[in-house]
């Protein structure tokens, strides 16, 4: 079957709007050392079946072996929102799933979605491997993984052919690994969603390996099963998958405090856990903190831990003053971080709403009005946890 056309346009991502524009027109540089390759060596189509996975763990372990990593969200894990949970106990991140077509095509998408701060894992979606080779070329310089999305279950990723609509093709899924996979001098990553059956599920890992993939991250969860709170990931059948292959994996599901990640990697035998959404909600996690949904349902063992979101808010914002990121991305955590302070005052949320133009003065402005308001929502960590690391700065 001959690979549809991506129907995400420029234009619908590029649009000359408010929420469109960066934030600030200064752009701050990052080191050089953070921007210089880990090449490889020669592409992965030189290289035997043996020989590749050796090396995928001899890349792995130079890596240094992140447990904790940053899952990629599209419009939130943006450089800022990356290097704030970094500070807060993340070890690696994905970017964003990018757009491979545009993000060939279009200098301005490029300029403004692609940051590096690495560890990094660059993700595109595509259904062309000439079109996803461009994209990932482009970039190669400049992270430690190139990865393949072929988890993403929206309405969007079915209409444009991509993402986990792609386990219906898996003669193309298999074409985009080893197109990139024998032309790359990094490494290829896949993240995917499970099959409903656990032997297809296997089956499907067993190909990518094959195909070059040199680290697979497995969201526990099927394409139909899109509501993260309704439905668990199931971590047996990343356990299986674990044991299946013989490159290194990661697990994404279910991990909502930094217990959750001790844990399922100690019940799959993992190499490290990867979280989205209650990172947006609290990107302290991998330190030890908890939201209060999970801080106060643990049988009193939790307690105030001094910091809250709206702190995290300003330290996102003054991240977002030195790297910029349009508005629409700023907004977006603006929502997730103070949800639960919203819920309180309602109004306060309804002004934000109202507000078509963005500053950071404003921004700043219903942090201190909350404050005003006496608004407090803590997070919490256990009176025993072991895990809360000091925050470096970054």
């Amino acid at each position: 079957m001959a690979a549809q056309t991506l129907e995400l346009s420029s234009q619908s991502l590029l649009a000359n709007d408010e929420d469109n524009t960066l934030c600030s027109s200064e752009i701050t540089t990052l080191p050089q050392s953070e921007l210089l390759s880990a090449a490889l060596g020669p592409p992965n189509g030189h290289l035997t079946g043996e020989v590749r996975i050796e090396r995928a763990w001899a890349y792995w372990n130079g890596l240094g072996r992140p447990k904790l990593i940053v899952a990629p969200m599209v419009d939130n894990s943006e450089l800022p929102f990356r290097l704030l949970c970094r500070k807060y106990g993340a070890q690696a991140a994905y970017t964003p799933m990018l757009h491979s077509r545009i993000f060939s095509e279009t200098e301005k998408y490029r300029s403004q979605e692609f940051t590096t701060y690495r560890p990094l894992f660059v993700q595109f979606c595509a259904n062309d491997p000439d079109t996803l080779l461009e994209a990932a070329q482009r970039v190669e310089a400049y992270c430690d993984y190139v990865d393949i999305n072929f988890g993403c279950p929206q309405r969007i990723a079915r209409r444009g052919n991509y993402g986990a609509f792609l386990m219906d093709n898996l003669p193309l899924v298999r074409s985009l690994v080893e197109k990139l996979a024998n032309s790359l001098n990094v490494p290829v990553s896949c993240k995917i969603r499970i099959f409903p059956d656990l032997q297809d599920t296997i089956n499907y890992a067993k190909m990518l390996e094959e195909a070059g993939c040199a680290l697979l991250a497995v969201h526990g969860r099927t394409r139909d099963e899109k509501d993260g709170k309704k439905f668990r990931a199931n971590w047996n059948v990343i356990k299986a998958v674990r044991e299946a292959v013989r490159i290194p994996v990661l697990a994404n599901g279910n991990i909502r405090h930094i217990e959750d990640a001790w844990q399922c990697m100690e019940e799959t035998g993992v190499e490290g856990v990867l979280s989205a959404e209650p990172l947006l909600e609290n990107p302290a996690l991998f330190a030890g903190y908890r939201t209060a949904e999970w801080g106060l349902d643990d049988e009193g063992t939790c307690k105030d831990g001094e910091l809250d979101q709206a702190e995290l808010l300003v330290e996102y914002l003054k991240l977002c003053e030195k790297h910029p990121v349009p508005w629409r991305m700023i907004r977006s955590h603006v929502h997730k971080l103070l949800g639960d302070w919203f819920r309180v005052h309602p109004n306060v949320r309804e002004d934000l709403n109202k507000q078509s133009v963005l500053t950071f003065e404003f921004l700043y402005g219903i942090v201190d009005r909350l404050r005003e308001l006496g608004a407090r929502v803590p997070l919490y960590v256990k009176d025993d946890n072991r895990y809360r690391s000091c925050a470096s700065e970054t």
